[in-house]
């Protein structure tokens, strides 16, 4: 099968000069093998020699220019019990039934209109056949060059192309070209994606017809080709995560999403209060994530499985979590995922996760306080910016854990209202999302609950420095610690009352009540 490609020759090409050849291995510990040839070879004898021997010339590409390509292709089968080399010695001891050999030339008279060629299932056919890209009739341009790559060696691991097809089965493409620009513009690996910053496998109509529906991974693990996927190689629950080691100012791990319902789980511990910024970078050759595989979702979690935050730019691949952070265990889960151009099929490959301790961060001294005024929740907070804020959202959770969406408000918004539909506790606080990354920023939580019995109404039980009470009549009252130890005595009258709480320490309240016929007791927190 051949790649074909667009492009338009003006006057004659400058060829770079020859460089040495690096030695390089994705994944020596495996024995399958696609051999990237870039120093020219005298190739007879195969299904290519229908004029004769071909003397291919080296591909005249400079070291830094195979480095990349060496890099953008490795990744791309990064996630396959299969290693990509460009060390003609692995290849020699590979197993005959388990390699081909891409090589990558200038010499493509022989072959004319396309950008690389190659038979379909030639990886196992053992007679020595190679694939070819020809790197003069794409420019010496490394990104196509790493394209036709990756595709070529799809075809001779028996792929065929991702076309596109209409409603009435007719094929309107041979050649899927994806979707989208800029970073997150995306096309399939078997389709065509020299203008896409990301390619990727993908499950889709195949070159076959319009019923063939070709699942690119399976087809490259199955067992036709014999090697299969890697190992995960990080655990997707709490109980098996992989714990990371703190220094005082950083943590780093690495992993891969080797599927599309593959996620990886981190735990780590901080000993002392602190902010922690957490950044998730899909494995790149360039800025703009250029040549990633993966669109990254990281989240981090509490002990108790509380989401504190979590981050998928929309026009971003990587993406990470900025917050303030009390002594404890966490957890940092990370996820490939879709976005608008790329199917979650095809968000897979290798990663870095990077941590950093007790950063400056933009959003600082975020606090939040909250009060009930007529059955009304009414919230207001405060913080102190560095950097532009895009929105700001108001959170709320029945258990203090799981937390959604109440209301979306601007970037100006200091405070918000709303009547809860009943009375029973209510957990709220405030998401703020920066302009320059996008990274979410949250508040503290602040417990809400409306108590209506006999004898008053009780505004809030988690209390500060006093106690906000509504009367029905005229009650005494007594005021305890958890001991039983009286604070404080007095009468509450009709309407609005604050109980001061003075000196009284942190811990549990008591607030003793009596009408003269019963005696009720009503329960508080002071932080």
């Amino acid at each position: 099968m051949k790649l074909l490609f667009s492009v338009i020759f003006i006057g004659l090409l400058n060829v770079p000069l020859m460089a040495q050849v690096p030695l390089l291995n994705s994944y020596p510990a495996s024995s399958a093998t696609i051999y990237l040839d870039f120093d020219g070879e005298y190739v007879d004898g195969t299904g290519w020699n229908f004029s004769g021997p071909i003397d291919a010339q080296p591909s005249g590409l400079s070291t830094s220019a195979i480095n990349e390509i060496f890099e953008r292709v490795a990744e791309d089968y990064r996630i396959f019990n299969i290693n990509v080399t460009t060390d003609s010695s692995v290849y020699a001891v590979a197993p005959p039934f388990q390699r081909i050999r891409i090589i990558v030339t200038t010499t493509h008279g022989w072959y004319p209109g396309a950008g690389g060629t190659s038979f379909t299932g030639s990886f196992r056919m053992g007679n020595g056949t190679p694939a070819w890209v020809f790197s003069a009739a794409l420019l010496f341009v490394t990104k196509n060059i790493s394209e036709a790559v990756s595709h070529e060696a799809g075809h001779a691991l028996g792929l065929y192309h991702q076309s596109l097809y209409n409603g009435a089965c007719t094929k309107t493409a041979e050649y899927s070209t994806g979707q989208g620009t800029g970073e997150i513009g995306w096309a399939p690996i078997m389709g065509v994606g020299y203008d896409r910053n990301m390619t990727t496998w993908h499950t889709g109509q195949n070159a076959r017809g319009c019923s063939f529906i070709q699942n690119d991974i399976d087809v490259v693990a199955g067992s036709l080709n014999g090697f299969g996927l890697k190992a995960d190689d990080h655990a997707d629950s709490h109980d098996s995560a992989t714990e990371i080691t703190v220094s005082p100012v950083a943590f780093q791990a690495s992993g891969m999403i080797n599927g599309y319902n593959d996620r990886d789980v981190f735990k780590f511990k901080l000993d002392i209060p602190t902010n922690v910024r957490i950044s998730a970078i899909p494995q790149n050759v360039g800025s703009g994530n250029n040549g990633a595989n993966v669109d990254i979702k990281v989240g981090l979690l509490s002990s108790v499985s509380d989401t504190i935050g979590k981050y998928n730019p929309t026009e971003l691949l990587n993406a990470g979590v900025d917050t303030n952070l009390n002594a404890g265990t966490y957890y940092i889960v990370v996820d490939g995922v879709a976005n608008q151009n790329l199917p979650d099929y095809g968000s897979v490959g290798s990663y870095a996760l990077v941590g950093s301790i007790a950063m400056v961060l933009p959003i600082h001294h975020f606090s939040l306080t909250g009060a009930i005024k007529t059955d009304m929740h009414s919230l207001s907070w405060n913080y102190t910016t560095d950097e532009p804020v895009k929105k700001i959202s108001v959170e709320i959770s029945k258990d203090g854990k799981h937390f959604s969406t109440l209301a979306e408000l601007s970037s100006s918004a200091r405070n918000f209202s709303w009547k809860p539909l009943d009375n029973g506790a209510a957990y709220y606080r405030i998401k703020v999302i920066t302009v320059a990354d996008e990274r979410s920023y949250y508040s503290n939580t602040e417990t809400l609950k409306t108590i209506k019995g006999n004898l008053i109404e009780i505004a809030s039980t988690v209390v500060s420095h006093s106690i906000s009470v509504i009367s029905k009549n005229n009650y005494p009252y007594q005021l305890m610690d958890e001991t039983g130890r009286l604070l404080k005595k007095g009468i509450l009258k009709t309407g609005s009352n604050i109980i001061d709480l003075g000196s009284a320490n942190t811990g549990l309240l008591l607030l003793r009540l009596s009408d003269g016929t019963e005696t009720s007791t009503f329960k508080f927190i002071k932080q």
